[in-house]
């Protein structure tokens, strides 16, 4: 979540091993697998699929990659998999926040200390949608709609008590308004349940909507983001990603929040392991497939590893931890 990006205590710790190794120090033999904690075609699926794709066609490794999809329990499935395999070098984690989100909300039989924080390659942005045909038109309609509302807002988002739910309920605190929230299985449901008018509103990333606003199915009222998006070529009612203002700017006073796509290890593996998989992360970002991918998705490219990511992770999981006690969601 971006610069809301709640987080905090360092999950896990490179730090913890001795001083990193030169890369050269290790070399894969086999095939890599890399597993997504998400089902086929959700956000995190499609993430580690354009890795992939970029670094088969840019002959950035000697050996195959494969992607996996193991998207249980909203993505645990994925990293007690890590848990249960560890050490292993050829099995390489793709998630979110979810790392070290999900057991802050649930008793899960792993932890995030069992993983190896690699690398974030980048932020998802967060919107604000309705549908046109709600007569809502900005934030201040928004407000004002929800407030008189006797039964308040039906909002829907992917998982609960994940990305979306906390966000809907900084959205709830920051207006008044009664929100109920419906969790589903994907952002692409979520699109279509709002263009279907079964929602009020949802918190979308561009990508899981753009479809929906061009064909005027959906409207995005705000970006909860410290500055407005890049892109102005035209996408719905007229509009570009760069016209749509800040939540803040827009009158909605909650932080920004924003989502980290962010690549794990199994947890104690040897620093040149951790190094070699860092650096071919950090090639991908410079091929056309990853610039493309960028581009298309309307994400904000932003590489963090090391230190800096370490601190982020702990920041990041301590903004959660806060808001999920607040909400009475926390499984501590």
């Amino acid at each position: 979540m971006k610069t809301f990006l709640l987080t905090a205590a360092a999950v896990v710790c490179a730090s913890s091993v001795p001083a990193i190794a030169n890369a050269a120090d290790w070399q894969p033999t086999r095939p890599i697998e890399f597993i997504a904690s998400a089902g086929a075609g959700g956000g995190t699926d499609v993430f580690a699929r354009t890795v992939q794709s970029a670094i088969n066609k840019n002959k950035l490794l000697s050996q195959p990659v494969i992607v996996s999809n193991k998207g249980g329990g909203s993505g645990a499935e994925a990293f007690v998999h890590a848990k249960t395999n560890a050490k292993d070098p050829y099995k390489v984690y793709f998630g979110t926040q979810d790392v070290y989100l999900l057991p802050i909300g649930s008793k899960l039989s792993y932890a995030p200390s069992d993983l190896t924080p690699v690398i974030s390659m980048l932020f998802d942005p967060f919107l604000l949608w309705v549908n046109p045909e709600s007569g809502i038109t900005d934030v201040a309609s928004f407000i004002e709609k929800g407030r008189a509302s006797p039964n308040g807002f039906k909002a829907g988002g992917a998982k609960a008590k994940e990305a979306d739910e906390t966000l809907v309920s900084l959205i709830k605190g920051a207006t008044g308004i009664n929100v109920r929230y419906v969790p589903y299985k994907s952002g692409s449901e979520v699109a279509g349940q709002l263009a279907g008018k079964h929602l009020d509103f949802n918190v979308n990333n561009p990508a899981e909507s753009m479809e929906q606003w061009r064909a005027g199915a959906q409207r995005p009222l705000c970006v909860f983001s410290a500055r407005r998006m890049p892109g102005k070529a035209v996408v719905g009612e007229g509009k570009s990603w760069a016209d749509i203002p800040t939540c803040k700017e827009a009158g909605l006073n909650v932080r920004p929040f924003e989502q980290p796509r962010t690549i794990w290890l199994a947890a104690n593996m040897e620093p040149g392991v951790v190094e070699f998989y860092k650096e071919l992360f950090r090639k991908v970002t410079q091929t056309p497939e990853w610039k493309s991918y960028v581009e298309r998705s309307v994400v904000i490219p932003t590489v963090m590893a090391d230190a800096e990511l370490r601190s982020f992770i702990a920041n990041d999981k301590t903004g959660y931890e806060e808001i999920f006690s607040r909400n009475g969601w926390s499984s501590h």
